[in-house]
């Protein structure tokens, strides 16, 4: 019973979020995720008490899924590190600079939006971007180890300084609508990751 209960309520989350990444929180109506959903009104109530509680829940699914991705990139045992951080910039500037809206990261397209709409939704993307950027941290840590990045990095900042500017790369990108600035921040990222 559990495994269909979880099951629907994932399907609800991926058919909202495929609309919400193209249109923002606030731009989706219930109906439209009633209807991408293909389920009636009481079977939304049934898993989640309001819209709100439904925007917490597909944050929380969507960092989930991010740091299962993000942990795959970076693992321990696939390389350099230098190279899985580079490995992982690299596909962040493919996937930001084209392609379809809804392949787009939910935290670029809904920070700003949900930090001023609901503090839940804020606290689920706040937490999800330190583990981001913690993780990021963990494998710059593992680069100074195994010889492939500069003794000289402080792993916590520079996961920082690297997360904030593709973060930023990405709203420029958005804005101008050319991948320029995911290139820019590349160009950065390689310079601050160099070698030895």
């Amino acid at each position: 019973m559990r495994t269909s209960y979880d099951t629907t309520k994932r399907h609800i989350l991926d058919a909202g979020q495929k609309i919400i990444a193209v249109k923002g929180f606030s731009g989706v109506g219930l109906s439209e995720i009633l209807s991408a959903a293909a389920i009636p009104k009481g079977s939304f109530y049934h898993y989640f008490g309001s819209k709100e509680q439904y925007g917490r829940a597909l944050m929380e699914q969507y960092v989930e899924d991010y740091l299962q991705a993000l942990n795959q990139v970076l693992q321990t045992g696939a390389g350099p590190a230098r190279e899985r951080l580079l490995r992982y910039w690299s596909n962040w500037r493919e996937t930001q600079a084209g392609g379809e809206a809804m392949d787009k990261c939910l935290v670029v397209k809904l920070s700003a939006e949900v930090a001023d709409l609901s503090d839940d939704m804020r606290l689920v993307l706040c937490a999800g971007t330190q583990q981001v950027m913690a993780r990021i941290a963990d494998c710059i840590a593992e680069g100074i180890a195994d010889g492939s990045l500069q003794l000289s990095l402080e792993p916590q900042k520079t996961a920082q300084m690297l997360y904030q500017l593709w973060l930023g790369a990405s709203l420029l990108a958005k804005l101008q609508r050319d991948r320029g600035p995911l290139e820019n921040a590349m160009e950065i990222s390689l310079s601050v990751l160099a070698s030895p």
